[in-house]
């Protein structure tokens, strides 16, 4: 748009749903009687700073709060407007969506100053839709069109986790059916799995408490249109916040039922080996014994004493069998 890389995009809103994409000196030059304005700034750039504290006409706290790196969604409200925080699922090529991008902004009657450090797309559809003749008309719409935007995007994320859990129970389940059952590929899927949703419900739960406050305050801005349009995002985040813990439950019921098949396993193995062991036991005595290296040992120079000795460990067998069967522990 110009030369100060750190403005992404401006629009000054006409109120019907349409945007004039404005540069650094219609940005620096606006006043309130030209209409509602929108300045996206980028704050990997250190220009950005610099406006936002010579320029931008925001106290201090405000703008510490639109340059913090580490922010969680909050809803913070001041005299003269609303810093808001929220965060959406990392859309961008080569990410991961758990690594969630956030966007922070003030809101007052008459602008909305919104910063950033990575890419999010949700702000791309606005500027689509302000392209388009079919955006947001006032600051408020537009703060609920991008939380509703943000929201949408985040739905294709939370429900594959819900899908993925479902495919996981559906192996355990074949597996009880007889089909074969890799554990550790298992467990390292439910392991992605949960830390997804846990990452995830971290910075959704707070965002449907952001939203909230966000609707309740009392502002000109906040007309009946954006407060509809901010409850159906909060019911939507709820919802979402409820898939997660659903997840997250359900992903419990699984690890448990693997940890529990794992020990069986493990059961059957040392059943196994200690059956083993005890048919073995006596045969090795026998054999140990006859072993040794001292006269007088039966059979030491008689040719068939070897078949003997054979068939004689061979009915030991036999008779171990039936004593364990016996005792039902085979």
């Amino acid at each position: 748009m110009s030369e100060h890389s750190h403005l992404i995009c401006a629009y000054l809103l006409d109120g019907r749903g349409s945007g004039q994409e404005i540069d650094w000196a219609g940005v620096n030059s606006w006043t309130a009687d030209q209409g509602a304005a929108w300045v996206h700034l980028d704050c990997a750039d250190p220009d950005t700073e610099s406006w936002l504290r010579e320029h931008s006409r925001l106290d201090t706290f405000v703008v510490d709060g639109l340059l913090a790196e580490e922010s969680r969604p909050r809803c913070d409200w001041y005299e003269d407007g609303v810093l808001l925080v929220l965060r959406g699922v990392n859309l961008n090529p080569g990410a991961v969506p758990e690594d969630m991008v956030s966007i922070r902004m003030w809101i007052d009657e008459h602008r909305v100053i919104s910063t950033r450090f990575r890419r999010l797309m949700a702000v791309e559809d606005i500027r689509a839709q302000l392209s388009s003749g079919k955006g947001p008309t006032t600051p408020g719409h537009l703060v609920a069109r991008l939380a509703a935007r943000m929201t949408d995007r985040m739905g294709p994320t939370i429900e594959g986790l819900g899908d993925l859990v479902v495919d996981l129970e559906g192996q355990l389940i074949g597996a009880d059916s007889g089909e074969p059952l890799n554990l550790r590929d298992l467990r390292t899927q439910l392991i992605d799995c949960r830390r997804i949703a846990i990452t995830l419900r971290r910075y959704i739960n707070p965002q449907r408490e952001a939203l909230v406050r966000l609707s309740q305050l009392d502002e000109q801005w906040l007309d009946d249109r954006v407060e509809g349009r901010l409850r159906e995002t909060i019911d939507r985040v709820t919802r979402m916040t409820e898939e997660l813990d659903e997840v997250r439950e359900r992903s419990s019921m699984i690890q448990d039922e693997l940890v529990n098949r794992a020990s069986q396993r493990m059961e059957r193995t040392m059943y196994t080996l200690t059956i083993v062991a005890t048919i073995m036991l006596p045969l090795g005595f026998l054999t140990g014994l006859l072993g040794i290296n001292v006269g007088g040992i039966p059979g030491g120079d008689t040719p068939w004493a070897f078949w003997v000795v054979c068939a004689i460990m061979a009915i030991l067998v036999l008779v171990e069998i039936v004593v364990l069967r016996r005792f039902k522990w085979i």
